[in-house]
């Protein structure tokens, strides 16, 4: 097999380090480990042979042609899938402002973005469940419906669970891009060329984490090194709601979130799950567990302290001397439920254990149950922080994120009407929520398709009795088969609707925005995914049927917003409100005539 000649390597992609060819190409050489699907993905490969320039046309032997880009997508890090193949010929040629020369070497250069946003979508946990069941496989997605039909196995009744066709998490994928080439080769003996496959390659480029979120020019950086839990500190979870401190946010805003709420997201991205400095005995900066710190602020001045730890069971361990002990490079999307609800009865509440002892085999979480007060109707607000606790010696305890706030929202709810609870995807490929309570509206939405048929002819009745030939003729009223009669079916003929269209609107006011929060909740505008919590008949279904699965008799009800435009400031008003005007998205039923 023929090899190419010169030297091949990767030119401009995502992801790059000090000692490569984007060093000083680009600030902090683009050393973003987490991107968007939504933003260029540019992947190059440089080739440089003596005597090569973009604008020369290659003829030798081993010279490059085409390059093949293999893109590839995971949300293990271990198992990837094939996307797609592109074959690439050189780039058009660049040249000198000056001389009109060209730069040496040939660049193929392609942007795989479009490949890898068909890969996600949103990822939804189950309202009143801790976390969902797995990060690699996520919570209910989108995408396409899973069209699963295997019932069989060994016995009769057949198997309860399928693994067949288990969506993939919609939330994050880990992308890997790799090349091979197509180069001349030259036959020695009749000269002819043949395009043929190299043998030798390079190295796959750095692999690097997509999330669906998405950039404005006029407003954001497409860094998200905030937004990616590493080794320090000061992390963001995927939401810009301004209801953490510092930042130049709003900093007195504190989400409103209800009692009886039971779904309250915060959905975060670990890159590394060890932390500088979090010393001991053994192994350097190990962290042993994770949790989501809540502190509750009551009436009297005093406060309580506990952690929800749903989402650390997902973590990637590994068995250390008998130790189990969470992964360094965890490379997951992790949620956390921290609703009021979930926090008063799910029973999932905790506290480090600081005088545990590590043993082999054990578990690697080490808390202990909290019996303390949680959310009383006392409490005015409540913060949320991602803690990090150390493995070995004192097993010190470090907050890595910025601290998140939430007020206790005690306002009745307007009977009969109830207040009507938004999730949407987010512009960081989270999920929000937001509870709008002001002057709810519902309708209908009718159209009806009408056709003409003929009238009926009224002008002949079945008589019950009568006379032929001037002989009176009784009919039993057992003789009638049908309540069609003969003539006078005036029931119908005439304009006749042959099928109707319908559609439930509703439409529902905020509370008075500042200008932060309302830049924030535009976002249900924008968002694609938009659902709100329903109790129904049908929802309590799903939670007499499976109530693991579906723990809430509420559940998510897709909708699409309709509003055409919205006011997001005002100078002369201060405070701006919106009017939500939506209709569910699954079209009242009715029949076809």
């Amino acid at each position: 097999m023929a090899d190419y000649v010169g030297v091949v390597s990767w030119g401009i992609v995502p992801l790059e380090f000090t000692d490569s060819n984007l060093a000083t190409m680009s600030y902090n050489y683009r050393s973003n480990y987490l991107k968007s699907a939504n933003d260029q993905l540019r992947y190059q490969i440089q080739w440089f042979y003596s005597g090569i320039n973009e604008a020369t046309e290659v003829g030798i032997q081993g010279g490059i042609v085409n390059v093949i880009f293999k893109v590839e997508a995971s949300t293990d890090n271990i198992n990837f899938k094939t996307l797609g193949l592109i074959k690439k010929s050189r780039d058009i040629t660049n040249r000198k402002y000056d001389d009109d020369t060209s730069p040496t070497g040939h660049r193929f250069t392609v942007d795989v973005s479009q490949l890898v946003s068909d890969q996600l979508s949103y990822s939804l946990c189950p309202i009143n469940k801790g976390t969902w069941q797995s990060n690699y496989y996520g919570g209910m997605n989108g995408g396409l419906s899973v069209q699963d039909n295997v019932i069989g196995g060994n016995l009769a009744i057949g198997t309860p669970i399928s693994d067949y066709n288990v969506t993939e998490n919609g939330t994050y994928r880990r992308l890997r891009v790799s090349a091979t080439y197509e180069i001349i080769d030259i036959d020695s003996v009749s000269g002819a060329k043949n395009i043929v496959t190299a043998g030798n390659t390079i190295g796959s480029a750095p692999k690097i984490s997509v999330i669906n979120s998405v950039n404005q020019f006029e407003r954001d950086s497409t860094f998200y090194s905030t937004y990616n839990v590493d080794l320090n500190t000061g992390y963001d979870f995927l939401t810009r709601c301004p209801n953490w401190r510092g930042g130049g946010v709003s900093e007195d805003f504190k989400k409103p979130v209800r009692i009886d709420e039971q779904a309250e997201w915060l959905q975060f991205y670990i890159r590394r799950n060890y932390s500088k400095e979090i010393r001991g005995a053994g192994l350097d900066d190990t962290v042993g567990a994770d949790g989501i710190k809540i502190v509750t602020y009551e009436l009297d001045g005093s406060s309580n302290e506990f952690y929800l730890r749903d989402f650390e069971d997902n973590l990637s361990t590994f068995v250390s001397n008998g130790y189990v002990i969470p992964e360094d490079y965890q490379q997951q999307m992790f949620v956390q439920n921290i609703s009021p609800d979930y926090i008063i009865n799910s029973g999932n509440v905790w506290i480090p254990d600081n005088a545990r002892v590590v043993a082999p085999n054990s578990n690697y979480p080490y808390w202990n149950a909290y019996s303390g007060n949680t959310i009383t109707s006392n409490t005015i607000y409540y913060t949320a922080e991602l803690v990090k606790v150390g493995m070995f010696g004192t097993k010190i305890k470090r907050v890595v994120s910025n601290t998140y706030y939430y007020t206790i929202d005690r306002e009745n709810k307007n009977i009969p009407y109830e207040f009507v609870r938004f999730h949407w995807l987010n512009s960081m490929g989270g999920i929000d929520s937001y509870t709008a309570k002001r002057d709810v509206l519902e309708g209908l939405n009718i159209s009806r398709d009408v056709i003409e048929r003929k009238s009926s002819d009224r002008t002949w009745y079945q008589a019950n009795s009568g006379a032929v030939n001037q002989v009176k003729v009784d009919v039993n009223n057992d003789d009638y088969i049908s309540d069609t009669m003969r003539g006078g079916n005036i029931y119908k003929g005439g304009r006749e609707v042959l099928g109707l269209s319908a559609e439930r609107v509703q439409s529902v006011y905020t509370e008075p925005l500042n200008i932060s929060v309302a830049k924030w909740l535009e976002e249900i505008m924008l968002s694609p995914n938009v659902w709100i919590e329903m109790n129904t008949d049908a929802t309590k279904r799903g939670n007499t049927v499976n109530p693991y699965l579906r723990p809430s008799k509420k559940e998510y009800i897709p909708v699409i917003i309709t509003n055409s435009d919205i006011e997001t400031v005002n100078q002369e008003k201060g405070l701006v409100t919106f009017n939500i005007e939506y209709t569910l998205s699954h079209k009242v039923k009715t029949q076809r005539n």
